[in-house]
């Protein structure tokens, strides 16, 4: 069944419209939440009825093949999701916290992937499975970011100290940017970035193939019996790090001021409006096609013009209508994703050893993030006051969610292709990770800032 590009569109504003309802109407969850949970159930019901009506889930997977997360996440909102969240986060306060901010999206990120891939391995010894190494750095890779999306929608309503809030937000803000270089970097190990392999033009793939040269004497097939890895030279890697990160740094600096210029000549908030947009949606497309990290350039960007755009090139009346027209986009983009994240569970295929490592794969990421928090902080403790608890609350703040899912999805056509039993194992842990993290962490955030008496808003 061939659905078009406007009918799928119109089939998940209509399902998120109608999600955002019930929820505010019957659940009152906060708005992400719910509309994962009511997405959840609702692709529940379609497996169950599927038992009975097999077209039923068949059909379902058919749209939801055609709508490729991956793609729509990585190559269209996370642009302007990141962008709407960076414009409201104070450049001071960010700077005041820039070595916390720095080493938990760094050393955080990748003391996180080399654990949680040691705890993987020994987790499918345990079950008697073989999981190859590389493939469980894969997973340490994807797993690791905190995703921002997820994390700035909770932060919204929690009310915590603000020193221990632009952490979390500037964390997640920066470090999927760090993820996806890691990520990229070990497909290439894996053999999926180097030539021949057919990988797909995602933002996640997209530089794997210019920048992660691969060298072997001939080309080998990687399976799940087969643990051979395509070497990747050291400097090659640094190469991919510095031009992602740095370069994707500095492209965002270089069209924030080229827009601050153009918003600073100007005083027409139609005009200015349109000015955002398009630095979001061009500078994010072009960030790609050089192979630079878009994500990092819109976050950039977004400070740039949320601090000293909004100080020195607004009228009153243009910020008023440039933060109502981008709180929607964020508004109607989140919804829409978190309904996505919760349909995506039709994709999974449940059986024993994917619903033990799943399960079990919940306490072993938070096991990692506790070390991954943990030893930055413990580095900077004599040169940096920490808000008490500090550990904790990023520990248990450190949500996971689309990106996570969307990188995971982008495996299909090389891992998924080569060991598919690996590919799903990995997909399953990842949905289950990032929908213990959305709903139960997301929703206790703010009891255990009442019980750590951090929270500013709540009772």
């Amino acid at each position: 069944m061939i659905v078009g590009l406007f009918q799928i569109i119109a089939l998940l504003l209509t399902l998120t419209a109608l999600m955002a309802y019930l929820n505010h109407r019957f659940l009152r969850l906060p708005q992400t939440i719910g509309l994962m949970v009511l997405a959840l159930a609702f692709s529940l019901g379609l497996i169950g009825l599927a038992q009975f009506v097999p077209s039923v889930g068949d059909k379902a997977r058919q749209v939801l093949d055609q709508i490729d997360f991956d793609a729509a996440l990585l190559n269209s909102m996370l642009g302007f999701l990141l962008f709407a969240g960076a414009l409201h986060v104070d450049m001071g306060r960010l700077w005041s916290q820039k070595w916390p901010v720095a080493l938990l999206a760094t050393l955080g990120v990748v003391t996180s992937t080399a654990l949680v891939a040691l705890l993987t391995w020994c987790l499918f010894q345990l079950l008697g499975q073989d999981m190859p190494v590389i493939y469980c750095l894969l997973f340490g890779a994807l797993i690791s970011p905190t995703d921002p999306i997820a994390v700035l929608a909770i932060l919204k309503t929690l009310g915590a100290p603000k020193n221990l809030e632009t952490k979390i937000a500037g964390e997640s803000l920066f470090n999927d940017g760090v993820g996806v270089v890691v990520f990229l970097a070990l497909m290439g190990v894996a053999g999926f970035g180097g030539h021949g392999h057919g990988q797909k033009p995602t933002a996640t793939a997209a530089t794997t193939q210019q920048h992660v040269e691969t060298t072997t004497h001939e080309e080998a097939e990687i399976t799940g019996d087969d643990e051979h890895a395509l070497e990747v030279e050291a400097d090659e890697v640094a190469v991919l790090f510095a031009k992602e990160t740095l370069g994707g740094a500095f492209f965002g600096f270089a069209i924030g001021l080229l827009a601050f210029m153009m918003l600073r000549s100007v005083d027409n908030y139609q005009v200015e409006v349109m000015i955002s947009l398009a630095l979001v949606a061009g500078g994010y497309a072009l960030a790609v096609a050089w192979g630079l990290s878009g994500p990092i350039a819109m976050v950039v960007a977004g400070l740039l013009i949320g601090n000293h755009g909004r100080a020195f090139a607004m009228s009153d009346t243009t910020r008023e209508h440039l933060d109502t027209f981008w709180e929607m986009i964020d508004e109607i983009l989140n919804a829409v994703l978190f309904v996505l994240i919760g349909l995506e569970v039709l994709v999974l295929t449940f059986d024993t050893i994917n619903l033990e490592a799943g399960l079990l794969a919940i306490p072993m990421v938070l096991c990692a993030r506790l070390v991954a928090v943990s030893l930055p902080m413990t580095m900077l403790k004599r040169f940096h006051e920490f808000t008490p608890h500090a550990v904790k609350v990023l520990t248990w703040g450190g949500l996971r969610g689309g990106i996570s899912v969307a990188l995971a999805l982008s495996l299909k056509e090389t891992l998924g292709k080569q060991a598919p039993q690996s590919y799903q194992a990995i997909l399953f842990m990842t949905y289950t990770v990032v929908v213990f993290s959305i709903v139960v962490q997301g929703l206790t955030m703010p009891m255990l800032l009442r019980r750590l008496k951090l929270s500013e808003k709540l009772p």
